[in-house]
């Protein structure tokens, strides 16, 4: 083998552990999106913002002396709080005004956030404090931080519990059942107000604790921070199939690996364009995602 190839080899391996970091945070993201959308067909483009507001607490907890081990989870569940009373204040009154009103009040969420964050916070980025001391490993030329190491396990351990939240509990089977039917969820006596409570709360921890993970990682947060990753894992969402938890979690991974091979081997400049144009190349060849079914829908 060639001194070329080997290199070659070398980088790609540290651009596909980079890409597995990038897309287990926009993972973590998309799951609220897809769990939202299966449950009222609602494309929450607030979403972000409460990643962002996952970052801010942990911030700010870890500001004020908490431990890293006591900031996420506070920062989880205050994000997951931020998001139940979203959804009772603005979403709840206009559930059955169709889904043009509903992404309309969706986009209004987000700027309502975005810029009460600016105005309250400041629009300047904040230095995420030091949580943890930052190691790193080399395994040849491939280099690996025990960040990368915490946001990888840690996504697995989130996406280990929700798939046995969803698939082994009461709430998760309530949670199945309002997704295929709201209405005959009810009749079989579903609350079904409280599951879709109980949807957005989980969905947003699991974006807080992707804002916590990202200001350790990156080592700011800012009150726009999500609205770009707010977005590619909306794209993310739709790339996996839209309402299917396992393709938030396919198309998060595909999305973050996409990313640092184009950085890596073509221009950076591309990175954010290459979300974009996935979304297009997979809306035109498979709409319904890659693990999604094609079916039609009465408008």
């Amino acid at each position: 083998m060639s001194e070329d190839t080997m290199y070659f080899f070398w980088d790609l391996g540290q651009y596909l552990i980079n890409g597995l970091t990038q897309g287990s945070i926009y993972a973590l993201i998309a799951l609220g999106y897809t769990m939202v959308y299966g449950i009222i067909k609602l494309i929450n483009f607030a979403h972000g913002e409460f990643y962002m507001i996952g970052g801010f607490i942990g911030f700010y907890c870890i500001m004020g002396g908490l431990p890293l081990y006591l900031a996420f989870p506070v920062a989880m569940l205050g994000s997951g709080i931020v998001a139940v009373i979203v959804e009772k204040i603005v979403y709840r009154p206009i559930r059955s005004a169709g889904r043009i009103p509903a992404l309309i009040t969706a986009l209004g969420t987000s700027l309502f956030f975005q810029y009460t964050g600016q105005l309250v916070i400041g629009a300047d980025p904040k230095a995420f404090p030091t949580a943890i001391e930052q190691k790193t490993w080399f395994f040849g030329e491939i280099m690996i931080s025990n960040i990368q190491v915490i946001i990888l396990v840690t996504t697995f351990v989130l996406m280990i519990f929700l798939w046995w939240l969803v698939n082994k509990t009461r709430i998760g089977k309530a949670m199945k059942a309002t997704s295929y039917n709201h209405d005959a969820a009810e009749l079989m006596g579903i609350d079904t107000n409280k599951i879709i409570s109980y949807t957005f709360f989980i969905g947003a921890a699991m974006a807080g604790a992707a804002g916590v993970l990202v200001g350790m990682y990156y080592s700011t947060v800012e009150p726009m921070m999500g609205l770009i990753p707010g977005l590619k894992a909306f794209i993310a969402a739709v790339l996996g199939g839209i309402g299917i938890i396992p393709g938030a979690v396919l198309g998060g991974l595909t999305l973050g690996v996409a990313e640092n091979l184009v950085v890596g081997f073509w221009e950076s400049t591309y990175r954010d364009g290459i979300a974009f144009l996935i979304l297009i190349l997979i809306l035109l060849v498979k709409p319904a995602g890659i693990l999604g079914k094609n079916r039609k829908e009465k408008v």
